[in-house]
This record gives C-alpha cells, structure tokens and sequence, in this order.
C-alpha cells in the first residue's frame, strides 16, 4: 500500500502517470512549478471531466509572478483554483491527491530542479487514514479554516510536527540516519545529543548548526538536498519538507508522514548508504558556485512550461485584432517577448530556489 518515489531516478512517471489515469478528482498543492508535462496533464483531465483542485502558495521567493500566471492558466482550463492563506510564513506544503483514494506527499516541487537535479523522496499510499487525513488539510487550507491534527503519523506543521518528530526521535534504541540541510532548533538538537549519549549511532547527510562529537555530518555529494527524511531503527521512516529548525516547525506549512514497511524503509536505507558513501563534495568556493551554475544552466535549457505562454501570448493577439488581418511580424513579437519575459523569471527563480533550499 506504500511506494517510494526516489529523485532524480523516478522523474515525473508516476506523477504524469496517476493524474491520466484520475477519474473524478486531482487535489493538488503547488509551491514551486515549471512541468509543463504536468500541466498539460491536469489540463487533460478536466477536458475528461475529472474535478481538479489546485492550492497555490500565495507566494515564494522569486516566484510570485510565475504562481500567478500558473493560476490564470489552470482557471482558463477550467481547474478550481484557490490561494494558500497569507498568515503563515510561508506555504511548504506539497502533496497530491488523485480520486480521493491515492494520496502522494512528497519533498520535492514540481519543478526541473527538485525532480532532476535534486535528491527527493516521496510517498505514495492508499492507507485510508492517510487519504482522508490529507482531504482534511487539503479542505481547512482551501478554506482558509483551521486544521486539526487527528493522525500521530500524518505530520503537519505548525500543528503537530514539533511533538511528533520529537517523538520518533526520542524512540530510537540504535541508530538514526537523517537527511536534512539545516538541522538547528535548539529542542531537537537537544533530543539528537541525547539520544547519541545514549549509544544510539546518528549519522546526517546535510548539515547540523550544533556540532557534536558523537554525531556524523556530511554534505551530499553530486546533488541539491531537497529531503527531509529520518530513518529511525531501519524500521520506520519520517518523509517530508520539515526540516528540524523552528521556522519549519513553528511557523510555516510543512507536510510529511510516517511510515513503515521493509520495503519503503529498505529502500531509503540503501540509498542514504550510497549517499554517505559517495565522495564528499569540495569545501572549495569555487567549485561549489560551479555546481550551482550547471544546475542553473541546465534547469534553464530543459524550461519545458514555454508552451502554454507561447499560446497565451498568440491568444492575446488574436483577441486585439479580433482574429482579423493577423500581422505575422505582430504574432512573432508578441511571442519572442513573451518567452523571453518567461525565461528571465524562472532562471531568477531558478537561483532563488537553489539558494534558498526550498
């Protein structure tokens, strides 16, 4: 009933996959998003008469200006749109649910980066208690009404993480294998030093502001960590966008689950191992800004959500001249303008996302 979707070796299949397979209704969040091939897919499913929801995070660094031309074009599609609520932080959450029945909760966005050049879990279950869970949030933060916690293993900040997370730490009798790029509340690096006086083995992949002698840290080596995710025992695993730092916890949504099952956990087990064993990443400045700029240029060059602007673009001529005497070189710079207003916001956004971890 759990599968694991592991980044950047699955890609978009599955995702692509469920939405043209839906038959009455898609519930998705969104962040981050530049999959065009998503979008295509969702707009297809309305034309099949699937009810698709979409919750759109009010803003993102660098990204407001793309979120709202998303908005405009999936309301021209016919999907329900409706916008985060503005009182959190900001809105982390992401997750899909396909004919209220295939929940996916996953760390990483909708975007090239995340799915291609990042290492990213995600979660997908038909546990009824998860599903309907996942409506619950999805319903309160559509409606802008308050969310109740109801699910120990349904993890959501800024309800329940802090307890939950702090709980499945707390119980861990051997080891703990973490990802997590910023590790720095002061509870939790508390509950980690603990538990590693206490003899559990505690290795991180990321980074951790509180440094211990009897806890490992490494960065991860060849790719953008974009998961968090805590394996506890090789039994149980925690995936989600929460890191263990207070803005994450406290004050921003953030969405992740609980888990277990030989194979789920066994699998993340395997890759965390690889991960370790890679060689570490240069502490060299220049090298680093590097990798950063191949991400960048690369995640630019694969810009796959052009052709819904290019036809936006073309509509709004046809509609100035009442689709009458079209002016060929009118059309063509209309569009040049268009794409190259496009290009110019994702590779901002694209450096902003990066940078940001987010």
């Amino acid at each position: 009933m759990i599968k694991l979707l592991i980044q950047p070796q699955d890609g978009i299949a599955a995702l692509v996959s469920a939405i043209k397979k839906a038959k009455t209704s898609i519930d998705v969040v969104i962040f981050r998003f530049d999959r065009a091939e998503i979008e295509t897919a969702l707009m297809h499913a309305v034309r099949r008469g699937v009810a698709v929801s979409a919750l759109i995070a009010y803003a993102n660094r660098g990204g407001e200006k793309q979120l709202r031309k998303l908005e405009m074009r999936l309301l021209d599609a016919g999907v329900k749109v409706s916008r985060t609520p503005a009182k959190l932080v900001r809105y982390h959450n992401k997750m899909m649910i396909v004919d209220r029945q295939v929940l996916f909760v996953l760390s990483f966005n909708f975007t090239h980066l995340d799915i291609d050049h990042s290492r990213a879990f995600g979660i997908v279950t038909r546990k009824p208690k998860l599903v309907q869970e996942a409506l619950k949030l999805f319903a309160a933060d559509s409606r802008r009404k308050t969310y109740k916690a109801g699910l120990d293993t349904f993890i959501v900040s800024p309800v329940n993480a802090r307890k939950q997370l702090g709980a499945f730490i707390h119980q861990a009798k051997k080891e703990l294998l973490i990802y997590d790029p910023s590790i720095s509340d002061t509870n939790m690096a508390k509950v980690l030093v603990a538990r590693a006086a206490d003899g559990v083995k505690i290795r991180i992949i990321g980074a951790m502001s509180r440094k211990n002698p009897h806890i490992d840290v490494r960065r991860l080596n060849g790719l953008r960590l974009h998961t968090r995710t805590i394996i506890c025992d090789r039994r149980e695993a925690f995936v989600g966008s929460q890191s263990l730092r207070a803005l994450e916890l406290d004050e921003r949504r953030e969405l992740g689950v609980i888990v277990r099952g030989a194979r789920t956990v066994g699998k993340l087990v395997d890759t965390f191992e690889a991960d370790w064993s890679a060689k570490e990443m240069s502490e060299n400045p220049e090298a680093t800004a590097k990798e950063l700029k191949k991400a960048v240029k690369s995640a630019a060059t694969e810009l796959t959500h052009l052709s819904p602007i290019v036809k936006q673009a073309v509509t709004e001529v046809v509609e100035k001249t009442g689709g009458e005497d079209l002016d060929p070189k009118e059309v063509q710079e209309s569009i040049q303008k268009a794409v190259k207003e496009a290009v110019r916001e994702r590779v901002q956004e694209i450096m902003n996302e990066a940078g940001d971890a987010a």
